[in-house]
């Protein structure tokens, strides 16, 4: 174990992520083979505690509906979803059982993570599992994710869960043995041992899904996702999924992306990366300069367009007036709601239309800046 990997070793909470083509054939079907060796590694983590994010509901479901390969169309990927994640859940609830392990399954989507009430329902479920000891077992909840409402990949789900638990590491999965600054196919490209951060990363080209195609990722979202986690304080291991028992023990393999932020605890990483606006508002100087300088609440006053439709509660996008998205935040009020209200004072409001208007339209506790 190298120095630069002791937070790994010490890690008592982690997350492992592990995607589809490491766990299913080409086929689709689940191989049993390969979901017992993960289990045995990981059963064996003595003193930790343990989520798995894991994909292959799809494409578990594949064969048993005779589909030849992942649908494109997301009715039939949700079809496949629905199949698949039966056998996947029994798959991982026989082959811990033979260690006397139960697992607690886990379907999020983007609006249960965003949302302040389903957040924290999130997070009690997560802890309520750990302290009956079992193993919760995550993915995407296809079955009912629109387009609209989607993680897209397991990987950032993965490393949104590792900020949600609070997690010491995150340990991505792949079929490839770590980052490779170029086609780890071709002569000469180099695995990277270490991303000290983005700097690193400069000329390093990575691709998407995999040949077997039953994935929807690939190395870019893995390095999304590591950089994510890396933000809010969580070392990363990315490496393959024969190599999972080396780089939970702090083993020099794969490749360590070292934390570059602090560990929050708040929820606002969720809203940055797992949320899509429903729409937006338009901000004039002032109420840009306020928000982002001097981390004030977003007040009708301050707004001169609103973009979309969307309803109290949902995700919206805060602009300048030349586009610009500055910040992400919870609207309190319609999309229909708010052109009576802009430009005007929350005084003003709450003594013409009562004083439920006496209230912000984004809260700064309810709001994200983005970078630039």
């Amino acid at each position: 174990m190298t120095a630069a990997r002791q937070d790994v070793s010490d890690a008592r909470r982690i997350v492992v992520k592990i995607g589809s083509s490491s766990l299913t054939t080409a086929a689709g079907g689940l191989d049993a083979d390969r979901v017992d060796a993960l289990v045995d590694v990981l059963v064996k983590q003595d003193g930790r505690q343990i989520v798995l994010v894991s994909s292959g509901a799809i494409a578990a479901g594949l064969a048993p509906l005779g589909l030849v390969g992942r649908p494109r169309d997301l009715a039939r990927q949700q079809a496949a979803a629905s199949v698949g994640q039966g056998l996947l859940l029994a798959r991982y609830t026989s082959s811990f059982a033979r260690y006397g392990r139960r697992v607690g399954q886990v379907l999020l989507t983007t609006a249960d993570t965003s949302r302040r009430a389903h957040y924290r329902n999130a997070y009690r479920t997560l802890e309520q599992l750990f302290a009956m000891g079992a193993v919760p077992v995550v993915n995407e909840n296809d079955t009912v994710a629109t387009d609209e409402i989607r993680f897209g990949d397991n990987d950032r789900l993965a490393a949104l869960v590792a900020h949600l638990v609070r997690a010491d590491l995150l340990v991505l999965l792949s079929d490839v043995d770590g980052l490779y600054d170029g086609d780890p196919a071709l002569p000469g490209s180099r695995r990277l041992d270490v991303v000290n951060g983005p700097d690193d990363l400069a000329g390093v080209r990575v691709g998407r899904a995999g040949k077997a195609g039953v994935g929807t990722g690939g190395m870019v979202t893995k390095v999304e996702a590591a950089g994510i986690a890396t933000q809010a304080g969580i070392p990363v291991v990315l490496t393959s999924a024969g190599e999972v028992g080396s780089a939970l023990a702090g083993a020099a393999t794969g490749t360590y992306f070292r934390p570059t932020g602090r560990r929050s605890t708040n929820r606002l990483l969720w809203l940055a990366h797992a949320s899509e606006p429903s729409g937006a508002v338009v901000l004039d100087a002032g109420a840009v300069t306020a928000i982002t300088e001097r981390g004030s609440s977003l007040l009708p006053a301050g707004i001169v367009a609103v973009r979309g439709e969307f309803v109290a509660g949902e995700p919206i996008e805060l602009r300048d007036e030349t586009g610009r998205a500055v910040a992400r935040g919870l609207v309190n009020f319609d999309s229909r709601e708010l052109p009576r209200l802009l430009g005007r004072s929350t005084k003003e409001l709450a003594r013409d239309l009562g004083p439920a208007y006496e209230r912000e339209v984004v809260h700064r506790d309810d709001l994200v800046l983005l970078r630039a």
